[in-house]
């Protein structure tokens, strides 16, 4: 994909040979004599650079400046046959990147593009990286599930074709999706995730395809979107599930062709991207029921990856417990807790309906809050009392104690959700079919 360098000079002398040598080295180059018809064309193109003469007939290369960066976050460069400290100086509070004098160095102007493009590389990678990777992310486990899991990882790491990652809210998908990409050939290049539940609508086509300035209201700058910042990478599609019936047409073209315009733009903008997808729903249900296309879920599922929910991978909790005891007490400082046998029996035996995110959670909080050096099992957050008052540790059994909790658990979050079965399967990661065998076993009648 060329990235895009407007100049601008009254002199058509330097507008001609600085597109020849720009375009020579693969960019793609528009020119403008004057500051009012550069400021079109930023409006129209919004170019990635802006090579900018001082000196213009009408509004000159300051103001220019000035109205390009209120309007534009974009390298500008400077150019001037009068140029001195003054002006220089004077260009930079303006806000350009750099000043150059005339006569002009050929080779200079290619050294000191590619500087200003790769600035703005940089500060675009820094941002994704920041957003989406979280240091000492790993998939830990020694149980049968995740040596399985893990050796799918490495398979389909190796190659471009498309994943898909299914399972229950928590349980580890995104951090499947970071697996494949760190083992893929293109580990060195850009991941960018998308949460498709957590982005309206109406704007989900703008973070995907990106738009042009004035696209819609609030669109005060041209925007690249998910698809461009992922080219030559990974681009990890989360809760796939919850994306409309026409965005996923959308996404379909785009997968077919790796081609796309921006909202508002009829440029288009071919990409080389690796698709990875995720989602806890049953896809092929909700093709059942018309709420997903069957043509992008062939197009996704090239390769299923199931990640298995914490319930059935025990003999990992106690190793994963210890594993964020060690992880949250270096980052917030503190001396290391221990688990005592009752405290590791108790999470064992527990649901963990929230999966490894909640066991996360529960052991930030006890380096966070908890005072003494050992975590007994009463210390368990998840174990002390439930909404009702009940002390579960006045059960005698297990068994017992692990169903009130069930039945409290399960009965709070259907009053949280005002008795909606769908909403409240979807909350605690369950089928809905699963949901009511479970309010007929615990005997909860559902008003």
């Amino acid at each position: 994909m060329k990235e895009h360098i407007l100049v601008v000079d009254d002199e058509m002398g330097i507008r001609e040979t600085l597109t020849g040598i720009l375009e020579d080295e693969g960019f793609e180059v528009s020119t403008a004599p004057s500051g009012e018809e550069a400021l079109e064309l930023v409006a129209k193109q919004a170019p990635d650079l802006v090579m900018l003469d001082v000196w213009l007939p009408g509004m000159d290369g300051l103001q220019t400046l000035e109205k390009i960066r209120a309007s534009l976050s974009v390298p500008v460069i400077m150019i001037s046959g009068h140029g001195n400290i003054d002006m220089a100086v004077k260009a930079v509070q303006f806000g350009a990147y750099d000043f150059m004098e005339k006569p002009l160095s050929l080779e200079k102007v290619v050294l000191r593009v590619q500087r200003a493009l790769e600035q703005v590389r940089l500060k675009e990678e820094n941002v994704r990286l920041r957003s989406s990777v979280e240091p000492s992310d790993e998939l830990v486990g020694e149980s049968r599930a995740m040596a399985t899991l893990r050796e799918q990882v490495r398979a389909a790491a190796a190659s471009h074709g498309r994943v898909l990652i299914l399972g229950e809210s928590g349980a580890g998908k995104e951090l499947v999706a970071l697996s494949l990409h760190r083992g893929s050939p293109r580990a060195g290049q850009a991941f960018v995730e998308v949460n498709c539940a957590a982005i309206p609508q109406e704007l989900i086509e703008s973070e995907l395809f990106g738009h042009e300035k004035g696209s819609f209201t609030g669109a005060v700058e041209r925007k690249r979107g998910k698809f461009e910042l992922a080219d030559g990478g990974t681009l990890f599609l989360d809760e796939i599930g919850d994306m409309s019936m026409a965005t996923q047409a959308k996404v379909l073209r785009v997968i077919e062709t790796q081609e796309f315009q921006r909202v508002g733009s009829a440029k288009t903008i071919r990409v080389n991207v690796r698709i990875l997808s995720a989602t806890n729903k049953n896809l092929e249900q909700e093709i059942r029921e018309g709420q997903f296309r069957e043509d992008l879920f062939y197009r996704l599922n090239v390769i299923p990856i199931n990640v298995p929910p914490l319930r059935e991978r025990r003999q990992d909790i106690s190793l994963l417990a210890r594993y964020f005891l060690v992880r949250f007490g270096t980052e917030y400082g503190r001396k290391q807790k221990e688990l005592s046998a009752s405290a590791l029996d108790a999470l064992s035996a527990y649901e963990w309906p929230g999966n490894v995110r909640e066991l996360k959670n529960v052991m930030e909080r006890l380096v966070i809050m908890h005072t003494r050096d050992t975590v007994e099992a009463a210390d368990l957050p998840i174990f002390t009392r439930g909404k009702t008052g009940t002390d579960y540790f006045a059960y005698k059994d297990l068994k017992t104690a692990r169903t009130a909790f069930e039945k409290d658990f399960i009965t709070s979050s259907l009053e949280k959700n005002t008795w909606n079965i769908s909403r409240t399967a979807e909350e605690l990661g369950i089928e809905r079919s699963n949901l009511h065998r479970k309010l007929k076993a615990l005997g909860i009648e559902v008003p």
